[in-house]
């Protein structure tokens, strides 16, 4: 029996959540690799303050590489010991020396080593390089073997077609039924709806509309905010801020709240296909989940039974004003069943094999 693919993997962070949206996506994704037989070694730049924050330890699924983000010397032997692997992956975001990662590991391609780009962020990255001509990795998607995205469906892999890539294939959001999971109710997360996530630039007028204006039409409710950089906002009064969430409490906080909303930033909404790994991360737990509205939800979750949609502030606040207790624990266990059906991360990366041509035909062989 021939051995898995060796992978290297460069992105922001595998074992630090903080200001790393795409933390929960990679571990699932990689965890889910290496239980199908793959190595995979996972190169990120000591940046952000993300190794005083861990929120986890290096785990057993991965080798986890920290890099210095002063100067390129680390980098460089990263890039160098990756060169031997069978397979690369550049994912977008990185937050340090992206551009030079962008096109060095293209000096890696050679038979026997794919080179990917996984885009984490998709519409950003589109509408960035669709404004820019001259932005350097326009001219740089065609080189590469393959175009894997967090998401967006067909308007992203046309997209990504026309800007001349050989394969652009979505690997969506899932769930590590591992790790997300129900637990008991924990009272510092009792409310009528939570909501998590990041301040971000292209999410926080969304915020302002569908959550905050929901608090403002419900005043008797309890609201919970959790993610970083909302500290000096301006909240109503019946919202609790949470500050960051570390990881470990998400499993808490989505079984406690009577419904956990979902708001997408402006570029998934626009593009659509892109729910939020918190939507499955929350599915997983069994919570009652309100989202706002995004072309392609039905396809991972049946609106009105598995979940809630809402067009606006107004409707938020409609749901969570006519949800039961009962009506909840009823649209929570549904998702649950759905996603845990056909959306984990083992469906994800049985996704990624096919993509790089890894056969399962009894035993296991790598295609060049």
């Amino acid at each position: 029996m021939s051995k898995g693919l060796r992978i290297a993997f460069f992105g922001s962070s595998l074992v630090s959540a903080y200001w790393n949206g795409a933390a929960t996506y990679y571990r699932g994704i990689i965890r889910a690799l290496h239980e199908l037989g793959h190595r995979v070694t996972f190169y990120e730049p000591d940046a952000y303050e993300r190794q005083q924050h861990r929120d986890m330890a290096d785990p057993d699924w991965a080798r986890v590489v920290v890099y210095s983000a002063q100067g390129t010397d680390a980098l460089e032997r990263c890039l160098k010991e990756a060169s031997d692997s069978d397979v690369v992956v550049k994912a977008s975001g990185v937050g340090v020396f992206d551009a030079l990662l962008e096109a060095r590991v293209l000096d890696l391609q050679r038979p026997g080593t794919q080179v990917v780009f996984w885009d984490v962020d998709a519409p950003a990255t589109l509408e960035r390089v669709e404004k820019d001509p001259s932005d350097p990795f326009r001219a740089l998607i065609p080189r590469y073997d393959h175009i894997l995205t967090y998401g967006g469906g067909e308007p992203v892999v046309s997209a990504y077609r026309a800007l001349g890539a050989k394969e652009c294939v979505p690997i969506y959001n899932a769930l590590d039924p591992s790790t997300h999971h129900p637990v008991a109710a924990d009272s510092r997360f009792a409310g009528d709806l939570a909501f998590l996530g990041n301040r971000l630039p292209d999410r926080e007028a969304r915020v302002e509309a569908f959550f905050l204006k929901a608090a403002e039409l419900l005043p008797e409710s309890r609201f919970l905010l959790g993610g970083s950089g909302w500290g000096d906002r301006s909240l109503p009064n019946n919202v609790k801020y949470l500050g960051h969430v570390y990881t470990q409490d998400h499993n808490a906080l989505n079984c406690s709240a009577r419904a956990v909303l979902n708001i997408n930033r402006d570029s998934m909404a626009r593009f659509g296909f892109s729910p939020a790994t918190r939507v499955f991360e929350a599915a997983g737990a069994g919570a009652c989940i309100i989202t706002d509205a995004f072309k392609g939800v039905e396809l991972f979750l049946e609106p009105g039974r598995e979940i809630l949609v809402a067009h606006s502030g107004e409707e938020v606040a409609e749901h969570v004003r006519k949800l039961t207790e009962p009506e909840s624990r009823r649209i929570g266990q549904a998702a649950m069943k759905r996603v845990l059906s056909e959306h984990t991360y083992a469906h994800r990366a049985s996704k990624v094999e096919e993509v790089l041509g890894f056969q399962k035909t009894g035993a296991r062989e790598r295609v060049a």
